[in-house]
């Protein structure tokens, strides 16, 4: 009976390690396409042309806003910046959920500002939970093979 129990245990951790390590081996655009959170994510930075981008070498560190956040803005908003004439917007506000480097949760420190592709900065705050800019982190520290992704509940725009 132990020895079923034990080689159980150990089926479990292999499969566990197995499927974390499949995890790692996607960049940060396999994680996005293969989580339905991220269709709006997805289908904006396929509209932006920033695919291949996110898909590089990196290393990047992606703030991604959730469908949900999406969702929070106002009402077309998602609409308009999808036509192929708003493309220069839909780039900067994307562009500003992205860090060059590989960002870790226990990298951040309260107060901290770092410098995004799009050219400014998002500031972090920890005390009380992490945040960037006015957005919470829900889910920090899924590894993609090229970079990190940190989950927001909101679309975080450049000079709010």
């Amino acid at each position: 009976m132990f020895r079923k129990i034990a080689l159980g245990a150990v089926t479990s951790i292999a499969l566990a390690s197995a499927a974390l390590a499949a995890d790692q081996t996607n960049d940060i655009v396999d994680i996005a396409a293969g989580n339905d959170d991220f269709e709006t994510l997805v289908a904006a930075v396929t509209a932006a042309g920033l695919v291949d981008t996110l898909k590089g070498d990196g290393p990047f560190t992606v703030f991604a806003p959730t469908d949900a956040a999406f969702e929070q803005l106002p009402a077309g908003t998602v609409e308009e910046l999808l036509k192929p004439e708003n493309k220069d917007q839909l780039i900067s506000i994307l562009s500003y959920h992205v860090v060059p480097g590989k960002v870790m949760s226990s990298d951040l420190v309260d107060g901290m500002k770092a410098a995004t592709v799009q050219g400014s900065e998002v500031t972090v705050a920890i005390e009380g939970g992490a945040m960037v800019d006015d957005a919470k982190v829900i889910q920090a520290d899924i590894e993609a093979e090229n970079g990190v992704i940190h989950v927001i509940d909101k679309v975080i725009m450049p000079g709010s």
